[in-house]
């Protein structure tokens, strides 16, 4: 029986890496998660025991953090084009390099009603990412948030859904929505701004959720990448990943009380999870 090496690719998971920008009157932190995968001509390592092709995992780590003094104030998806740039110049044996990158967000402390210069807390779960992926012929870069929680207490329903003998959940026209947020989208073109255009789409996303009449989460998702789609000329398609946090209606009957839609369960397990990606025509 003959054995063939298929696909197959390695790289560095998790690097982590807090970068200070020191300036006279304030200093900026930013604090990156990194996977870095390669594609290319590894074959011999896997069948030979020959690696002379493969760069060592330490030194994909090494050079994070070089490039990380190198670039001091940049985007994520801008750092990451500088990643892949280095390492496709520098190693012919790659013919693909993949970068997953995550933003996780710091906030300057207040001090007597002013941000302090040098302090700051971390702003929940919220993580901006990008995924940039290059070859010698082409380059895709998409940015995403993950761990945007959301929730209103008006404007959502869900009725008229199908039914069978185990269906116990009762319809409802005014219940609380929320939601985790995931979603990445794809840039088209090759001169993107890439801060403000995440923070608009960000901001498209929460006004959206917001104001939209909601008649169910997958609704609420299409109207949320519609949104994004015809504001946003440089973002071609947008995907969502929503699971529905679902909180329950306390039963006050038994202690003679009427429940108003005011004291809710939050429950976290199990989940509804709502998925698609939108496209322009």
């Amino acid at each position: 029986m003959g054995v063939i090496l298929a696909e197959n690719d390695y790289g560095k998971a998790r690097v982590r890496l807090l970068r200070v920008t020191r300036t006279s009157d304030h200093h900026d932190i930013k604090e990156l998660t990194l996977s870095i995968l390669f594609e290319g001509d590894f074959e011999a390592a896997h069948t030979k025991g020959d690696n002379r092709n493969i760069l060592p995992t330490d030194t994909i780590k090494n050079t994070v953090y070089v490039l990380a003094k190198e670039y001091t104030a940049e985007q994520i998806e801008d750092f990451a084009l500088h990643l892949v740039e280095h390492f496709l110049t520098y190693n012919p044996q790659v013919s693909q390099v993949r970068i997953e990158m995550a933003e996780h967000p710091w906030t300057r402390l207040s001090m007597n009603g002013q941000p302090h210069r040098s302090a700051f807390t971390l702003a929940g779960g919220e993580r901006r990412s990008a995924l940039v992926i290059g070859t010698r012929e082409a380059t895709t870069v998409r940015a995403g948030v993950e761990g945007l929680i959301v929730l209103k207490t008006t404007k959502s329903a869900f009725e008229g859904f199908r039914r069978d003998p185990y269906t116990t959940l009762k319809e409802t026209r005014d219940r609380i929505l929320s939601t985790a947020i995931r979603s990445n989208w794809l840039y088209s073109g090759d001169e993107v701004a890439f801060g403000p255009a995440w923070h608009g789409v960000r901001k498209t996303i929460l006004e959206t959720f917001a104001e939209h009449d909601s008649h169910s989460l997958q609704e609420t998702l299409y109207a949320m990448g519609e949104a994004v789609l015809k504001s946003f000329d440089e973002v071609s398609e947008i995907s969502f990943s929503l699971p529905n946090k679902h909180y329950l209606l306390v039963d006050l009957t038994p202690f003679g009380l009427e429940n108003s839609n005011e004291v809710f369960l939050p429950t976290d397990e199990p989940h509804g999870l709502i998925e698609a990606t939108l496209k322009k025509k």
